[in-house]
C-alpha cells in the first residue's frame, strides 16, 4: 500500500487546481450570482440547475441531490476514485510532485487501480501513434485513412495509431513500463493466451476513445487484413475505466464547441466524428459500439444545460438499420431539453464518404437541422399502414398519436396534429387534436404524480424560498424557513462560513445552544472545533476544508457545504448587515432565557427560597438590560 499522502501536497494540489475548471470538463457552468456558477447536476437527473460552484471557496453544491464537497469530493465522485488516486490525478494535471509519509515516493506498482489502467491506455495510446507514423507495417493503416480523406496532420489530431500483427508487442513494451500482467488483463488491452497475455489488438487501426475529461479509457480498433477473422471493429471490454455506454467519441474535443453553440451532432462512426470536425462540424460525437441510450443523453445534458434553443442533430444512414436506430433514438427524444432532428443525406451517404465525394461544404450542409425528429418518426409510422382503409387509418392513428403529444411546443403540438389528420385522410381534424391533446395531458399527469417536474415548476416563490434550494427529503430534521428564527440562524451560518471576517470575533463567543435547529448546532459545533469562524480570516478555502473535516458524519459535512455554497439573502452583504443577523440571533437567545426564567420566578414567587429568588430576579435585570442595549447600540453591544 502507498503511504500516506503528506498534507501540506494534499492542500497544494487542492489550491492549485481551481473547482470551476475541474467540474467544466463534465458539464457547462453559468453565472448564478454571487461569484458562484450553476449547471446541471452530474450526480442526479434534474431540469433545471441546481448544482452550484463556488470558486472563491473551492466547493461543489447540489441542492437537489445534496451531493457537495471540494474539488477532490467532486474528482472522487464523478469518476469513481479513492482520495489518493483523486489527489493523485489532479496532482498530475498541476504538475506537483507528491510526497509518501510512510516511505518513499509514490512507486509506480503502489498507485491506485484507476489511475494506473489509465496510465497504461495513456502510454499505449501513445505508442500505438508513433507506430501508424512511422512503421513500415503500418503503411497499410496509413492508406487506408488516406482513403478516406486524412492525413497524417488529421491523424494526429486525433490520436488515431495502429497495433502491429504479432502477438504481443503492447504486452511486452507495457511491461517493460513497469505494468503487472493483471493490470494489462484488467486494462483490457491484453487477454490471456495460451503462454500469458497477448495482444488484444493486433494489425488494426486504433482510435483512443477519451472520457469527457480527455483521459484515454478504451480503444476502437478497424480491421485491416482480410486475414483477421474478427469483427470489422472492435472495441475494449468493459473494464473499471470503461462502460461504453458511458463514453461518446469526440466529446473531449468537441465539449466546448457543444456548449458554447448549445449544439450537438450525433453520428455513427469515428471516421465521421473526423470527417465532421474537419468539415468546421466541431460538435460532432459518435457513441462507441451501442446504441445512443440514457448515459449517452446525461452527457449532452449537461453540456447543453437543457436550453430550449438547444439542437441536438443525429445523422443516419438511409437504410433499414439506419430508420431503426433513429426511431431508437426519438424514444429517448423526451430526456432532452433540446430539439432534436435528423439529418440522412439525400443519396444515403454518410458525413465522411459525403465530405470524399462532395466536400467539407457538403457536411456542414448536411447537418443543418430540417427534419424534426418525431416528424421523421411519424412518417416511418405511418408509412407501415394501408391507409386506403379505415382500419389502416385507425390503426395508424393509434401507433402515431402518442408520438404527435410527445412533442414539446404546445402550438407545434396542435399543428402536427393537424397535418397528421391529413397525412391519414382523416376528414375530422379536431379528433384527432382531441385525442392528442388527451394522451398529452395524460402523459403530464403522469409525470406529475413522479415527484420532480410539473410539481417544482407550479411552486410560488413563497414555496421555493421557504423550501429554498433543498431536497425533498432532506436528510436531518425537516427545517421550515417560514420560521424566522431558522432562516436566521441559517443566514449567520452562510455568513460564518463565506464571510468570517464580517462577524468575527463575535460569532465565536456565540454557544451552540443558541441554534435552535439541531442541524444548524451541529454546524456551530464543527465551526468551534475547526478554531473559530475568526481561524477563516486569513485563509478561507484551508479553514472551510477544517470545518468540513470537523463534521461528525456526512449529514453535518453536507449542511456545511450547502451553507457554505447558498447565497446570502441580501445583495449588498457588509458589516451593517453582517450586526444585524448577529443581533437578531443573540436577542431571540436572551428572550428565550428571559421566558424561561419568567416561568422559574413564578415557581419562586410562591414559598421559594427567598436568597435565590432575589439572585434570578437580578439575572432577569441583567438580561432586560442587555436586550434593551442589543435594541438601541446593534452590534456595538455585542
Amino acid at each position: 500500500m502507498a503511504g500516506r499522502i503528506n498534507d501540506e501536497d494534499v492542500k497544494a494540489v487542492r489550491d492549485a487546481v481551481p473547482i470551476d475548471a475541474v467540474v467544466s470538463e463534465y458539464l457547462q457552468l453559468r453565472n448564478a450570482g454571487g461569484g458562484n456558477l450553476k449547471g446541471l447536476c452530474p450526480f442526479h437527473d434534474e431540469k433545471s440547475p441546481s448544482f452550484q460552484v463556488s470558486p472563491s471557496k473551492g466547493l461543489f453544491h447540489c441542492f437537489g441531490c445534496q451531493e457537495g464537497g471540494d474539488t477532490l469530493t467532486f474528482v472522487m465522485k464523478i469518476d469513481h476514485l479513492s482520495f489518493s488516486e483523486a489527489v493523485e490525478r489532479l496532482a498530475a494535471q498541476a504538475g506537483i510532485t507528491l510526497r509518501y509519509e510512510e516511505g518513499g515516493y509514490n512507486p509506480a506498482h503502489q498507485r491506485g487501480e484507476r489511475i494506473r489502467l489509465v496510465e497504461a491506455h495513456k502510454i499505449a495510446a501513445e505508442w500505438y501513434a508513433e507506430q501508424l507514423a512511422t512503421s513500415p507495417e503500418a503503411e497499410t493503416g496509413r492508406v487506408f485513412l488516406a482513403g478516406r480523406g486524412f492525413d497524417q496532420a488529421a491523424a494526429v489530431h486525433f490520436g488515431v495509431g495502429y497495433s502491429p500483427q504479432g502477438w504481443d508487442h503492447l504486452t511486452r513494451y507495457l511491461r517493460g513500463k513497469g505494468f503487472s500482467d493483471k493490470e494489462l488483463i484488467l486494462s483490457g488491452l491484453a487477454q490471456e493466451g495460451r503462454r500469458g497475455p497477448i495482444d488484444r489488438f493486433r494489425g488494426r487501426l486504433m482510435w483512443p476513445i477519451r472520457d469527457i475529461g480527455g483521459e484515454v479509457v478504451g480503444f476502437g480498433a478497424r480491421k485491416l487484413y482480410e486475414a483477421d477473422n474478427g469483427p470489422k471493429y472492435l472495441n475494449t471490454p468493459e473494464t473499471a475505466i470503461y462502460k461504453k455506454s458511458q463514453v461518446l467519441y469526440g466529446i473531449d474535443l468537441a465539449k466546448q464547441h457543444i456548449a458554447k453553440s448549445s449544439r450537438a451532432v450525433v453520428v455513427e462512426g469515428y471516421t465521421d466524428v473526423m470527417a465532421c470536425h474537419l468539415a468546421g462540424v466541431t460538435t460532432a460525437i459518435a457513441t462507441c459500439g451501442t446504441a445512443f441510450g440514457g448515459d449517452h443523453i446525461k452527457i449532452l445534458r449537461r453540456l447543453l444545460m437543457d436550453n430550449g434553443s438547444a439542437r441536438v442533430i443525429f445523422t443516419f444512414d438511409g437504410d433499414a438499420a439506419g430508420q431503426k436506430a433513429a426511431l431508437r433514438a426519438f424514444e429517448d427524444d423526451q430526456k432532452f431539453a433540446a430539439e432534436t432532428y435528423i439529418a440522412i443525406a439525400p443519396d444515403g451517404m454518410d458525413p465522411c464518404d459525403l465530405r470524399l465525394a462532395k466536400g467539407d461544404e457538403a457536411v456542414a450542409d448536411l447537418v443543418e437541422p430540417r427534419t424534426p425528429l418525431f416528424e421523421f418518426a411519424l412518417r416511418q409510422v405511418v408509412s407501415r399502414y394501408d391507409l386506403d382503409t379505415p382500419a389502416g387509418r385507425a390503426a395508424a392513428l393509434d401507433e402515431a398519436a402518442p408520438i404527435v403529444a410527445r412533442i414539446k411546443n404546445s402550438g407545434a403540438q396542435h399543428e402536427v396534429a393537424v397535418e397528421l389528420a391529413g397525412m391519414l385522410g382523416i376528414l375530422d381534424t379536431q379528433f384527432v387534436v382531441r385525442r392528442v391533446a388527451q394522451l398529452a395531458r395524460w402523459a403530464r399527469d403522469r409525470g406529475g404524480r413522479g415527484g420532480g417536474g410539473p410539481q417544482e415548476r407550479s411552486r410560488g416563490p413563497q414555496q421555493q424560498w421557504e423550501a429554498g434550494p433543498r431536497p425533498a427529503a432532506p436528510s436531518g430534521p425537516a427545517l421550515t424557513l417560514r420560521n424566522p428564527v431558522y432562516a436566521a440562524e441559517r443566514e449567520l451560518l452562510k455568513l460564518a462560513l463565506q464571510r468570517p471576517e464580517l462577524v468575527s470575533p463575535a460569532f465565536d463567543a456565540y454557544g451552540v445552544d443558541e441554534f435552535t435547529a439541531p442541524p444548524y448546532a451541529a454546524v456551530r459545533q464543527a465551526i468551534a472545533e475547526a478554531g473559530g469562524a475568526e481561524y477563516g480570516v486569513p485563509d478561507p478555502q484551508e479553514y472551510l476544508v477544517r470545518v468540513r473535516e470537523a463534521a461528525p458524519d456526512d449529514t453535518v459535512r453536507a449542511m456545511v457545504t450547502e451553507l457554505a455554497v447558498e447565497p446570502i439573502l441580501r445583495r449588498t452583504v457588509d458589516e451593517t448587515y453582517a450586526g444585524t443577523v448577529l443581533v437578531q440571533i443573540r436577542r431571540r437567545a436572551v428572550e428565550r432565557r428571559i421566558r424561561d426564567i419568567q416561568s422559574q420566578l413564578t415557581r419562586l414567587s410562591t414559598g421559594g427560597d427567598p436568597a435565590q429568588l432575589a439572585a434570578v430576579q437580578n439575572e432577569m435585570w441583567i438580561l432586560q438590560q442587555y436586550d434593551q442595549t442589543l435594541r438601541v447600540r446593534g452590534a456595538e453591544a455585542l
